[in-house]
């Protein structure tokens, strides 16, 4: 007998509450839920955060948004898409935002050199860095101790950060990426 209706809602909750977005509209968490003012970013050090993406989804552009603290002085900072693979590869870098301001209280959303058609469905990673004397603090949740890493084997890192002395390019892959338990809310549209 097939699937009817099997009760799942008709349109993507998130989506509609986001004002029903032309296009892609996902988020690594529900906008509810990012309450937290996280102090995610080192300078020089890249921030990746799971996002679930899916088949034929085309991803354009990133966004996080700054809490309470603005970047300070900032010198280099970008974001970055990487792929569903046991070792993430770049997909797309957005240019380099230089010395631009990211004021308090801000979303900032950065396009996508290239847009990105995802070819299957998974986690992926958007991942931000800033160089700068003072990096902002960006809005999210504080992962539970433990579940950053994940509370079963098969669950996928939220938040990790990778990479020192990072300035114009986003590295070709996440290497030796450690586990935080400061998840910054992003949205890939």
């Amino acid at each position: 007998m097939p699937l009817a209706n099997g009760r799942y809602p008709a349109k993507n909750r998130e989506w509609l509450l986001a004002g029903m977005p032309s296009g892609v509209y996902r988020e690594s968490m529900s906008r509810a839920l990012a309450g937290s003012d996280l102090a995610a970013l080192t300078t020089q050090v890249m921030t990746s955060v799971a996002i679930p993406l899916q088949a034929g989804d085309v991803v354009t552009n990133l966004t996080f948004k700054s809490g309470a603290t603005a970047a300070g002085t900032p010198t280099n900072w970008w974001f970055a898409l990487y792929d569903d693979s046991a070792t993430p590869a770049l997909l797309a870098q957005s240019a380099d935002q230089l010395t631009a301001a990211w004021a308090a209280a801000t979303a900032k959303t950065l396009a996508l050199a290239t847009p990105q058609l995802i070819s299957r469905s998974g986690i992926y990673y958007a991942s931000v860095m800033v160089k700068a004397t003072t990096v902002p603090t960006l809005i999210g949740a504080s992962a539970q101790a433990g579940a950053s890493s994940g509370l079963l084997s098969t669950d996928k890192v939220l938040a990790q950060t990778s990479g020192s002395a990072l300035t114009t390019t986003a590295p070709a892959t996440i290497a030796t990426p450690t586990a935080v338990g400061t998840v910054p809310i992003a949205v890939a549209s």
